[in-house]
């Protein structure tokens, strides 16, 4: 009955607003609460803060697996002309200044890749090489080429930050994903909240019409009554007085209504030629949600739960770096290829010789005054700080959902006694004021009943907003839907 009253109410005042020539006067446009959601879930600002934070995101974790796919470049410079005046040793062991002219051009085109699991790089490049030597009785040429180059690099006993970034990044991508799923959720409730707000302030303008509509046709009855000495003239002033408190309620009302549309609009980006007009939500879901079920879900779906994995994991890499750093550590290179060189460029590629390099450089640390001793001891009590935190927060993590569980299904109950005590007080006031009416009770009588009935009123809106903010809070501390009984999922690839 409540739900059909209200549906009647906010028709009949928008047919009254329609015809009032008003401020209220535009093109409506009727809303019910999941019309609100999902315009705020696809174009408020926080909707698109959210989705550019996952593209950021999304961007990062390319890059990252970018990082361990082949790589191609070509260097070159062409050309670098050099005319100086240089210092050289003679044949005989002298040292004299000679001016000298000459252009170098080389290019190289390599293609290298990185080797996760130890770190190391393997590449592979073929260059070439030209001196021009300028001199007055004409320019001479020379090539050198390195048709194939075969390299590896490789740090031994080193921090591999390869190993730890294929361990980290995985996570943080999953944990972008989740937080945005969470960020529509949260979306949802602030949407309900801009809903609630403007249903309220809605309904309340159009409950403070009927009642001044209600007090004029009293406060008339009343001095008819007067004029032929049924009521005293207190009681007469009294009906003029709710009639005057009727109407500055009524403009404050419309203050109300003003304020929390612009808002509404504002978040959910929409037209100001258009006046939403809000309907109460009138199916309420008949959900009792098992406190176990909901903890198993949260702890699968929720981005705090890896990014505690995370953090576990980067404060380790941090203590595993900090060792590294401070113990003896090695650098290999090797290579194997082909050069040669020549005067003209065919011949540079003709018979070529076989080169070899390699190098193993040692980094041994032997006094540096306790300062790597330091950097481990300080990663490792990070190490348990994080691991403290961590374990902290999933207990708070586990509490908040139980509670906020055990909270959402006490919810349904209340809300059925709120909507009871609305219906009871509008009848209370219907029968108090045909008593009224007919002379049965006084005027004192009938302001209690009408307050009563306007508080039941709001307390039924009230407890209706907590239900559905409850409901919502629901699917955002568990990333669940529980009427259809599936993880909430949205499509990426739309992103």
């Amino acid at each position: 009955m409540i739900k059909k009253f209200l549906v009647l109410m906010v028709f009949i005042a928008g047919f009254l607003c329609f015809y009032s020539g008003g401020s209220f006067a535009t093109d409506r446009r009727l809303l019910t609460l999941d019309d609100v959601v999902s315009i705020a879930r696809e174009q408020s600002p926080d909707a698109f803060a959210a989705r550019h934070r996952y593209r950021g995101s999304y961007w990062q974790h390319r890059s990252f697996q970018a990082g361990y796919l082949p790589n191609l470049s070509f260097n070159a410079t062409i050309p670098n002309l050099n005319r100086t005046i240089s210092p050289i040793t003679l044949p005989d062991g002298s040292d004299v200044f000679i001016r000298r002219s000459l252009a170098t051009s080389s290019g190289t085109l390599s293609l290298s890749q990185t080797v996760g699991p130890t770190g190391g790089q393997l590449f592979v490049s073929s260059g070439l090489q030209r001196i021009d030597l300028i001199r007055e009785d004409g320019t001479e040429v020379s090539f050198l080429s390195t048709p194939v180059n075969i390299g590896f690099r490789q740090p031994i006993f080193a921090f591999n930050r390869f190993k730890w970034e294929r361990k980290i990044e995985p996570l943080r991508f999953q944990e972008a994903r989740k937080q945005y799923v969470e960020s529509l959720e949260n979306i949802s409730l602030r949407a309900t909240n801009f809903f609630f707000d403007l249903l309220l302030a809605q309904i309340n303008m159009e409950i403070n019409e009927l009642n001044l509509a209600s007090n004029d046709t009293l406060y008339g009855i009343a001095q008819g009554r007067f004029s032929l000495g049924r009521i005293a003239e207190n009681e007469l002033l009294q009906m003029e007085l709710n009639v005057l408190n009727s109407e500055a309620t009524l403009e404050q009302s419309r203050i109300d209504y003003e304020g929390s549309l612009f808002r509404f609009r504002s978040y959910l980006g929409l037209d100001g030629s258009e006046t939403p007009e809000l309907m109460p939500p009138e199916n309420i879901p008949d959900l009792q949600i098992d406190v176990y079920a909901a903890l198993a879900e949260a702890r699968r779906n929720r981005a705090d739960i890896i990014a505690q994995q995370r953090q576990l994991l980067e404060a380790e890499s941090q203590v595993n770096q900090a060792k590294a750093d401070s113990r003896f550590n090695a650098n290999l290179f090797a290579l194997y290829g082909l050069t040669q060189t020549s005067d003209d460029f065919a011949g540079v590629y003709r018979d070529p010789l076989d080169q070899q390099q390699l190098t193993i450089g040692i980094n041994i640390p032997i006094l540096d005054w306790g300062v790597s001793k330091g950097r481990v001891r300080m990663a490792e009590s990070n190490r348990e700080l994080v691991s403290t935190t961590v374990n902290q927060a999933l207990v708070d993590f586990e509490q908040e959902v139980m509670l906020r569980v055990m909270e959402f299904n006490m919810l349904k109950s209340q809300l059925q006694i709120a909507e009871k005590a609305d219906i009871i007080a509008q009848k209370r006031y219907e029968v108090t004021r045909e008593r009224f009416l007919i002379g049965r009770i006084d005027i004192i009588e009938l302001n209690l009943a009408l307050e009563e009935k306007d508080r039941s009123k709001q307390r039924y809106l009230a407890a209706l907003r907590t239900y559905w903010r409850g409901f919502y809070e629901m699917r955002r501390l568990t990333l669940y839907d529980f009427l259809n009984n599936r993880p909430l999922e949205v499509d990426y690839d739309e992103i």
